[in-house]
This record gives C-alpha cells, sequence and structure tokens, in this order.
C-alpha cells in the first residue's frame, strides 16, 4: 500500500518522479490571478491563529461544512475560533476524493511541518502547534509569499481604486516579491446591476469625467487603465455570465446607457448589447497597452436568495452556469477585435469543463505570430481545479493545441497558504507527461521535457505576460 502523500504523491512513474523532483519543484512562482488584498501585503499582516488563516474566506471549505450539516455560526458566525477549528477538522476527515483534502495536508505540510493527518481527534494538537508557529515571522503575510518562492503575484483591483498599497509595495525595496494590480472592470460592465448608477458616479469622481453618455463612459475607463499601466498592470480580468457578441450601432448604445443613467430598466438584448461594445472596447484597449485580457465566465452566482442577504456575494453560493453554451460568440466576439487586428493576448476560462474541446478549438483559429501562444486555454477553474479536472484540461488541450505554451497554474484565491496550489498542479503535469513517456507514446528526451515543465511551471507566464522582474 502506498502511504498518504508521501515525497511521490501523485508520481505514478519514474519519469514522472524526476520530472517534479528535478526539475518542477523548485522553480519560482508566477500567480497571475488571485483575490488576496494588497493592503494584506503592504501591511505585512500576522495572523492570530490557524482559523483566522485557513477558514476566513475560504468559501471552499466552507461549502463542504454545509454539506456536513454544520451550523452557520460556526462557519461564517461568531463561533469562538477554536470551535470553529473544530468543527473543520470534523468535517475535512469526511472528505475523501476531495481536493481540499489534499491542499489542506500540502499546507500543513510545507508552512508547519505536520506530517500526520488532521481529523477531530488530532484537532487540538494541531491547533496548538500552527497558532505556536504563526508567532514566528516567518509565516507572516510576506513571510508566507518568500517561503512559497513566489515572484510576481496579481491582485484583483477595481477601475476606481487608488492602488495606494500597489504603489506603496512598488517602492518598498525590503520585500522582493512583485506585486502588480490587475484591472477588474465588472461593476462598469453591469449595467443591469441595482448599484451600477452608483458606480458610475464613483468612477466619474475618480477619472475627473463627467460620464453621461457611453463615449464618456469609454474616456474614464481609458483614464484608469493608463493609471493602472503606469503602476505596472499587465492584465484586466472579467467576470462574464457568457462571452456575448451582440453587436449594435454607436447610437443604439448611447441611447441604451442613457436611458440607464435616467433609472430606466433595460430589456435583455439592451443589456447584452452595452456589454458587447464596452467588451469591444476593453478589449481594443488591452490590445493597445500590451496587456493580456483574461475571461472567466461559466457561473451562476449568489444563488441561495436568503443566504445572499445574510451574507452577500462569495460566501459559497455559486454553481456552474450550463444554460448557454459560449463557444460560438466566444469565437464571433474575438473575431471582431481580430477583424481590425486589435485582438489582445487573451486567456479564457470556462467554469464548465463541457466546454473545454470548444476553447481548444476556438483559440486555435486566432493564434499568430504576433505573440507564442496569443491565446490560452486557463487552467481548470474553481469547481475544476481538482485532479480529474486538471488531468481533463491538460488532456484536451495537448490533443488540439501546443501544451508546451500553456501559462500554467494560478491560485485564483483569498488565502495565503494556497500556493501549494501550484505543486499539486506541477506533480500531476508531471505524471500526465512521465506516463506518456513510460507508455511509449512520447520519447524519454529530458532535454526536451525538462524545458516542458520548467517552460509551464513559471518561464511561460513569465515571458506572456512581460513581467517586469
Amino acid at each position: 500500500m502506498k502511504a498518504f502523500m508521501d515525497r511521490d504523491f501523485l508520481l505514478s512513474n519514474d519519469t514522472a518522479k524526476v520530472l517534479y523532483h528535478d526539475y518542477a519543484k523548485n522553480m519560482p512562482i508566477a500567480d497571475y490571478h488571485c483575490h488576496i488584498n494588497p493592503i494584506d501585503i503592504a501591511k505585512d499582516i500576522r495572523f492570530e491563529n490557524i482559523t483566522q488563516l485557513w477558514l476566513g474566506g475560504d468559501h471552499y471549505k466552507w461549502r463542504l461544512m454545509r454539506a456536513n450539516g454544520i451550523r452557520e455560526e460556526y462557519i461564517t458566525g461568531n463561533a469562538d475560533d477554536r470551535d470553529k477549528f473544530q468543527k473543520w477538522a470534523e468535517t475535512l476527515e469526511l472528505a475523501i476524493g476531495n481536493p481540499i483534502y489534499h491542499w489542506s495536508h500540502l499546507e500543513l505540510k510545507r508552512y508547519f511541518n505536520y506530517n500526520k493527518i488532521l481529523n477531530s481527534e488530532t484537532a487540538q494538537e494541531v491547533w496548538d502547534l500552527c497558532n505556536e508557529k504563526l508567532k514566528d515571522p516567518s509565516l507572516s503575510a510576506r513571510g508566507i509569499i518568500r517561503s512559497s518562492n513566489v515572484s510576481v503575484l496579481c491582485t484583483t483591483d477595481d477601475p476606481a481604486d487608488t492602488l495606494e498599497y500597489h504603489i506603496r509595495l512598488a517602492n518598498d525595496k525590503e520585500f522582493e516579491t512583485k506585486v502588480y494590480p490587475a484591472f477588474r472592470p465588472d461593476e462598469a460592465v453591469n449595467i443591469e446591476k441595482p448599484g451600477f448608477v452608483d458606480y458610475i458616479d464613483r468612477l466619474s469622481l475618480v477619472s475627473n469625467i463627467r460620464i453621461n453618455s457611453f463615449s464618456s463612459l469609454c474616456e474614464a475607463l481609458k483614464i484608469r487603465m493608463e493609471f493602472f499601466d503606469s503602476v505596472g498592470c499587465k492584465t484586466s480580468d472579467h467576470g462574464l455570465d457568457f462571452v456575448m457578441y451582440y453587436p449594435a450601432t454607436e447610437d443604439e448604445i448611447e441611447k441604451i446607457i442613457k436611458r440607464r443613467l435616467k433609472g430606466m430598466t433595460l430589456s435583455p438584448d439592451e443589456i447584452l448589447k452595452f456589454k458587447t461594445a464596452l467588451m469591444l472596447f476593453l478589449g481594443r484597449e488591452n490590445h493597445r497597452l500590451n496587456w493580456v485580457m483574461q475571461l472567466h465566465y461559466g457561473a451562476k452566482r449568489d444563488n441561495n436568495s436568503r443566504m445572499f442577504e445574510n451574507l452577500g456575494p462569495n460566501t459559497g453560493y455559486d454553481c456552474i452556469d450550463d444554460s448557454r453554451s459560449s463557444s460560438a460568440q466566444l469565437a464571433d466576439y474575438l473575431n471582431a477585435l481580430d477583424i481590425t487586428d486589435q485582438l489582445p493576448k487573451t486567456i479564457i476560462y470556462s467554469l464548465n469543463p463541457i466546454e473545454n474541446a470548444a476553447i481548444d478549438t476556438v483559440i486555435g483559429c486566432f493564434q499568430n505570430e504576433s505573440a507564442i501562444g496569443k491565446l490560452q486555454h486557463g487552467s481548470a477553474w474553481w469547481f475544476n481545479d481538482h485532479e480529474p479536472g486538471m488531468r481533463e484540461h491538460l488532456t484536451t488541450l495537448s490533443s488540439t493545441s501546443l501544451i508546451s505554451n500553456f501559462v500554467g497554474m494560478l491560485t485564483d484565491s483569498r488565502s495565503f497558504l494556497s500556493y501549494t496550489r501550484h505543486e499539486y498542479f506541477r506533480r500531476i503535469l508531471c505524471d500526465m507527461f512521465g506516463t506518456l513517456v513510460e507508455t511509449g507514446r512520447y520519447p524519454n528526451d529530458l532535454r526536451i521535457l525538462k524545458k516542458l515543465v520548467e517552460d509551464i511551471s513559471y518561464n511561460n507566464t513569465i515571458k506572456y505576460f512581460g513581467f517586469d522582474l
């Protein structure tokens, strides 16, 4: 029987072990999409206990606890942190087959040197050990980033943000990791949301542009994008229901936004026409600034209305939306940018794994000499970043495209301990390549294999985004 999570965890053959231990393991991390708060990095926050570090804001864990019938007071409520941790330990021991079981134990190994199993019986031991180690400065926010060998990370930031803490970090010569903003203009795109008009007022204030038309909205966003660019931004990120393509005339779009700014309700077609027009503008601006545009879609959010009223968004009540396939309109959207040679480097993620092959075939239509791997199929995202999901994504990508140019893994996380997901991904990647070699499907050429795993683990990301290190 193979030991649980030993040195060769997820590595099923000798070639895989060589690829991981000799090449992939020690590569730095470029975490190009996460939801860590830059304030926490700038202030180098410390954590009082493992519950605050591990369970605060982690809706992956919250969903598991709810599935185990744990009362909400022990999840997001005011229960004692030690009691919350106990409830989490009681849940984790039941999570056989779930990636969170693996991630949690990798985090305990890598950051706390705990090599046993967390369960209901060992919870006190783990609580005491972790809390004692958290007193060490090496487990502050910056300490965790340093020990994880993170060379660069990108946070997720609203266009109206002052980027005060990014500027502070850029001027801090004692912190080696580069921390860049990522431009996330969802509130400007989501014209149908109740807070849209108030947000436009806020954007008007920070851009010093009176937004009363579509053209003035674009001008305000352009000003903010140039400000983000001056602070080192290399990428935008867009959370969409789906990638839509509903073209309209300039006059139509101007009428739509003016109706909305007057407080009027828009029709579904009007909403989609506005979003298409603004996403086309943003795509062209990404191209002008040589940014990478990231498109995340396929989530149906905040499905539990009662809990949304109590807890708000991003609390674990989202699901995969399979109500409409986006591949045809995705192709039309990309084509509308490409036809004027204004298609930026673009990474596409769908929460619905059924769309893997469709995405890979779409991106193949727009690759060209302007950038190696210009169009990317982003790593298995959210509900798919488990072992089967990663293997399926990598298999489809390698079967229909050129996986050697893939930009690899990201955390997409609010937790400072999530860098072990890069290790998880690299082990799976090396096992996949090792299996191809050992079954005679690819030659045992370590020169090429070394390049492949090192590039996908790190090098491709640095080159693709053009990070300044």
